[in-house]
């Protein structure tokens, strides 16, 4: 594995026709149809049939490892969201031509989650991966993030176990509109059956947040049973120290962090499992840069990326417009990162920058 990351630096796309596909009201007005065609999906009798579905041990298996990656079609992986439509844009616009060279495949496309919350268009960032998914499941993979994993609905309203929880405020707020509340019953149908881990062949793990941590390595390796529910939750809400050798596991916050020897012993024991890893990519935590690649990981490599193009508001430091970077594929080697270098007017024109004590609304 090699110590350094390939970084490309997206800055000649089209960003005009970026900023034109961020059509809030278009995604809006496609609701209906949108909606209809993903309940249509979900109810299918044997599955929606979704990007790595065929290599689920069985239909609630949420560990999957995978078979086969086909090198002739370009994998993508896509890190937290949260509602910035923009960025989803310049990825998919990313996508479309990475190289200079526009193509009409659709790309596949693995989401780490956490589509909503922390204000933005978090409605229609996950109206525009339902089309996704609608228009070709068999190329698009979403495994649940903790925002994601959090979200619920008891029959009358939508509630969620995690801070902050904005996108469930603005479904109660709209009850009284049918494809708002079915669109928000879909999500939680989605992210119930979402995967919580993908093992690859060639040793990359994806996880929205890190892996069983040490803690569940003795249970785990007498059942082998990786759809336990402690080792889904930390597949989905563990967080990556940058520096520690060890950390011990603190569950009652889920706040539980993992260092690099905590990440190598977990590689030895799914290694004696069948399933050898030796590096991760991740979502999880908003770096500043939009990605990292942790030194003290060298053995073991962990790559965190987020695709998120301007500072959130429990983010406390750094500029308010960020570069987004969505990670690219590699067998057998570490992914290549794509930093989307959108203009700040744009960032700044479709989101403007909250006056200190306010926050971005999503209304109707």
């Amino acid at each position: 594995m090699q110590d350094t990351l390939d970084v490309v630096e997206v800055e000649g796309l089209d960003w005009q026709a970026v900023r034109n596909a961020v059509s809030p009201s278009s995604i809006r007005a496609n609701m209906r149809s949108t909606v209809e065609r993903m309940e249509a999906l979900l109810d299918r009798a044997d599955g929606p049939g979704m990007l790595f579905d065929n290599d689920r041990a069985d239909p609630a298996d949420k560990v999957i490892q995978v078979s086969a990656v086909d090198a002739a079609s370009q994998l993508w992986i896509v890190g937290d969201l949260h509602g910035d439509l923009l960025a989803l844009e310049a990825a998919l616009a990313t996508m479309r031509d990475p190289a200079g060279q526009a193509s009409d495949e659709k790309p596949r496309i693995v989401f780490l989650g956490d589509l909503f919350d922390d204000e933005g268009f978090g409605l229609e960032v996950l109206l525009r991966v339902f089309e996704l998914i609608a228009d070709a499941p068999d190329r698009v993979c979403l495994i649940a993030g903790n925002h994601d994993e959090a979200l619920s609905y008891d029959g009358v309203r939508f509630a969620s176990s995690v801070a902050p929880s904005d996108f469930v405020d603005f479904l109660n707020a709209n009850l009284a509109h049918e494809w708002i509340e079915r669109a928000g019953k879909l999500a939680v149908r989605l992210f119930a059956r979402a995967p919580r881990a993908l093992f690859f062949p060639d040793g990359l793990l994806l996880a929205h947040g890190g892996f069983p941590l040490v803690d569940l390595h003795p249970r785990l390796a007498e059942t082998g049973d990786w759809n336990d529910p402690m080792c889904l939750s930390d597949f989905v809400w563990t967080r990556a120290h940058p520096k520690a050798r060890k950390k011990l596991p603190n569950r009652f916050s889920r706040g539980s962090q993992y260092g690099y020897e905590d990440f190598a012993a977990f590689c030895s024991l799914s290694g004696g499992l069948g399933r050898p890893v030796t590096h991760m990519v991740r979502g999880h935590d908003h770096v500043e840069e939009r990605y990292a690649f942790y030194p003290a990981y060298r053995a073991h490599p962990v790559l965190t990326t987020v695709a998120l193009s301007r500072r959130l508001s429990r983010e406390n430091f750094g500029s308010y417009e960020r570069v987004p970077t969505i990670v690219q594929f590699v067998e057998g080697a570490l992914p290549r990162v794509y930093r989307l270098h959108i203009p700040a007017d744009i960032i700044r024109g479709v989101y403007p920058e909250p006056a200190p004590g306010r926050l971005e609304s999503e209304t109707i």
